[in-house]
This record gives structure tokens, C-alpha cells and sequence, in this order.
């Protein structure tokens, strides 16, 4: 007999009784309890600490070696405060908001009925997972979309401003554009597919950035006489770690440790690697040079624009969309930039609005095409669901451009968004946190 026979034919025998019992005494079929599977758990896990990573240390670095060298603590300070209070919040309303019911309102917003995670115990399960890891898993989205605003407004920002903006944006954009189409909202009902955030993410924090630096206004300077970033090798180290916690971010977004995942890290790092020789070869025919800052806003427009689709096109799409990713937002820093005059000045939208606007509107087109493409769900057409996806850019953008403008102007009408000019001339470090980022 080889081991564990007995004990697994005993637990068949027990099983049966106990359902022959059951109906018996006129009873239903027990349900088999569901268990959390420990390899997806296990992976999302991981996952979850990679995307925070992206956050802190990564984001922080990348925006911080961009600004002037007076202001590189205030970004830190901007990300760091942001990743505490954007958890809180989401831990008090964005998670329910976001993943419950919300009985009539449910194609707009979920409920309140997990509020500091009520109702949530150690055995509820969301798929496969533990709802807790599920939870902190979703947090980390929740934290690094606000953060990705911090590259519209450095160098002139009130710090109050910042954390204001961060706490209404969360409840009030973040939290029922992740509803629409990651908790059962009206773009998920009618199809919409964004695997990681092109939507959620990208597409909120682009275009919310957009109105921030438009109603806050430009750099002192802007646009003939601004400093160029203060540490470009600050930059590169972020945007490596960046790319690094990008796998957690797509991969991840599997919820599972299956080839999906696989699939989603391969054509991940095959966009960002494309995106980035691309845009470097933009940058070295048309100026001569080839700069590391630019190779890197490659990176992270190839990382940016495949995220909707990274569940859905094969290696060869990935290609295809990290080229498209480079041409498409290197012309979007220039339209910002010089013919509308807004200073967004690490630009956000650019790289993340356009990106993962371009990609979800890119996704139906390359789903079956080459080795490794999974095709669109079955019974969809690529036109249907390119009007699907339409449907959802104009959606997330109209919400987001509107609900943050109307979030700015009423922190205007009881506050300043913007730092004393005295401070911005001065460096935020110093003015606003009483703390230098360097000591020469």
C-alpha cells in the first residue's frame, strides 16, 4: 500500500456518508470548502512588494534626479507622504468603494459595506487568494497612481495641496474608475479589457495631471530658462527599479502564478526594451545625442503602454506597441510642452496618459498576432471591442479631467495650490521641510 491511501479512501468515505446523510434527512449538498491556493498566494505576495517598490524607493528616485537639486527631498517627502496616506484611505473607503457592492449605484460605485475592511476575516478568499493579500495587493495600485501625479506639479507645489488632492482624488476618481472596470462596474459589463491599468491607472493619473499643472501654472522659468535635472544617474536608478517592480505590477495583475503571468513579464520587458531604444533613437537622429534621461522616459513609455494589453498580445505585439509607445510619446512631450504651454513638468501625461490610452486602443489590433498572442475572449470581434475600448478612454478621461478640476478649484477657494514664490525661488527643501537634499 503506498502512503496516504488509507487516510485519502477514509476521507472519501466520510464524505459520501456525510452527503448520503444530508439528503437523508432532507438536506442540501455540503459545499466543499474553497482553499487558498499557496502558489498564487505566494506569488501575489511577491507581486505586491515589487509594485510598492515601484513607489518607494523607484518613483521617488526617478522624479527626484529630474527636478533641480534644491527640490529633490520635497519629491521624496511628496512620495513617501503619499504611499502612507493613499493606504489609509484605501484601507477606510477606496477598497469598498472600489470591490463591493453598491446595490443600485453599482454600475458607478461600489458600497461602503468593507469600510476598514468589515465583514473581512481570515478565511475570505477573492479567487484563489486570502482577501487580505488581494487587498494590500490592490493597495499598492492604489499608491503609485497618485504618485505619478507628483511629476506634474514639482518645484512650486503647496505640500498641503498635495496631501488634499491625494485623499479626495483617491475617493472620488481612483476609486470608482477602478469599479468600472475591475469590480464589476458598467465598462466591465460591457467588456472592456484593461489587464493592469492603462485605464485604472495611466489614463486617471495622465490626464488628472494634465489639469493640475494647468490650473497650478508653470515653473518660474518656464519654458526658456529651466534648470535641466540635477542628477540624471538619480533618475536611471529609479527607472531600473521601476522596470524591475513593473513585473509585480503586470505579472501580478494575473492574480495567479500560471502562464499568464509568464506571458504578461515577457511582453512586459519586451516593450520597455524596444520603447527604450526607440525613443533613444529618436533622440540621438534628431539631436545628435543620445541622453540616458531619454532612454530612460523610453522605459517607462514601453512599460506604461503595455500594461492594459499585457494580458492579452504576444512578443511580437509587445514590439510593436513599445515602438509605437516611443514615437507616439515623444511627439505627445512636445505638443504638451510647446503648443499647448503647459508645464507638466515631468511629463505625465506624455508618457503615462497617452501610453496607456495608446495602448488600450492598441490592444484589440495586436491580440492575435504571432506566437504567444492569446486572441481577443471568444465571440468578440477586433472592431467590437476597439469600440469597447474607445468607449472607455473617453469615459475615464472625461471623469478624471472633471472631477480633479473641480477638486482643485475647491482647495483654490479655501487654500493655495501653489508654494510662496519665495519658497519656489529658495528650493522646497529648505522652505517647506527645513531639510537639504545635499550638503556640499
Amino acid at each position: 500500500m503506498k502512503r496516504g491511501t488509507a487516510p485519502s479512501a477514509l476521507r472519501v468515505v466520510v464524505s459520501a456518508c456525510a452527503i448520503v446523510g444530508a439528503l437523508v434527512l432532507g438536506g442540501t449538498t455540503p459545499a466543499l470548502a474553497q482553499e487558498a491556493s499557496r502558489g498564487d498566494t505566494a506569488w501575489v505576495l511577491t507581486a505586491t512588494a515589487l509594485v510598492l517598490f515601484m513607489t518607494l524607493p523607484g518613483l521617488a528616485l526617478f522624479y527626484g534626479g529630474l527636478v533641480r537639486a534644491q527640490n529633490v527631498l520635497s519629491v521624496l517627502m511628496q512620495c513617501a507622504a503619499i504611499a502612507c496616506l493613499a493606504s489609509l484611505v484605501w484601507l477606510a473607503l477606496g477598497y469598498s468603494l472600489a470591490f463591493s457592492s453598491g446595490g443600485a449605484l453599482d454600475p458607478l460605485i461600489g458600497g461602503l459595506s468593507k469600510a476598514f475592511l468589515a465583514g473581512v476575516g481570515p478565511d475570505s478568499l477573492t479567487g484563489t487568494l486570502p482577501e487580505p493579500v488581494f487587498f494590500m495587493f490592490q493597495a499598492t495600485f492604489a499608491i503609485i497612481t497618485p504618485a505619478l501625479i507628483v511629476g506634474a506639479f514639482p518645484e512650486r507645489v503647496s505640500f498641503a495641496t498635495v496631501l488634499l488632492f491625494t485623499a479626495l482624488w483617491l475617493v472620488l476618481v481612483y476609486a470608482p474608475v477602478c469599479h468600472w472596470v475591475w469590480g464589476g462596474g458598467w465598462l466591465a459589463g460591457l467588456g472592456a479589457i484593461d489587464f493592469a491599468g492603462g485605464l485604472v491607472v495611466h489614463a486617471t493619473a495622465g490626464t488628472s495631471a494634465l489639469v493640475f499643472a494647468r490650473l497650478l501654472g508653470p515653473r518660474q522659468g518656464f519654458p526658456n530658462e529651466l534648470s535641466p535635472p540635477h542628477n540624471p544617474g538619480l533618475t536611471m536608478m529609479g527607472a531600473a527599479m521601476l522596470w524591475v517592480g513593473w513585473f509585480g505590477f503586470n505579472a501580478g495583475s494575473a492574480l495567479a502564478a500560471d502562464g499568464l503571468a509568464g506571458r504578461a513579464m515577457l511582453v512586459t520587458h519586451i516593450s520597455a526594451s524596444t520603447a527604450s531604444l526607440t525613443w533613444m533613437a529618436i533622440e540621438w537622429s534628431r539631436y545628435g545625442k543620445p541622453s540616458l534621461v531619454g532612454l530612460v522616459t523610453g522605459t517607462i513609455a514601453g512599460l506604461a503602454t503595455i500594461t492594459p494589453a499585457a494580458g492579452s498580445v504576444g512578443p511580437l505585439g509587445a514590439v510593436i506597441i513599445g515602438a509605437a509607445a516611443a514615437v507616439v510619446c515623444f511627439e505627445g512631450v512636445k505638443i504638451v510642452k510647446n503648443r499647448l504651454r503647459i508645464d507638466d513638468s515631468l511629463d505625465v501625461f506624455a508618457v503615462h496618459g497617452v501610453g496607456g490610452i495608446l495602448g488600450t486602443l492598441l490592444l484589440p489590433l495586436l491580440a492575435g498576432l504571432g506566437p504567444l498572442a492569446p486572441g481577443l475572449p471568444e465571440g468578440r470581434s477586433v472592431f467590437g471591442q476597439l469600440g469597447v475600448q474607445a468607449i472607455g478612454v473617453v469615459g475615464v478621461v472625461i471623469w478624471s479631467v472633471v472631477v480633479s478640476a473641480l477638486i482643485l478649484l475647491a482647495i483654490r477657494a479655501v487654500s493655495r495650490l501653489r508654494a510662496p514664490a519665495d519658497a519656489e525661488t529658495e528650493g522646497l527643501d529648505l522652505a517647506v521641510h527645513g531639510e537639504r537634499g545635499y550638503t556640499l
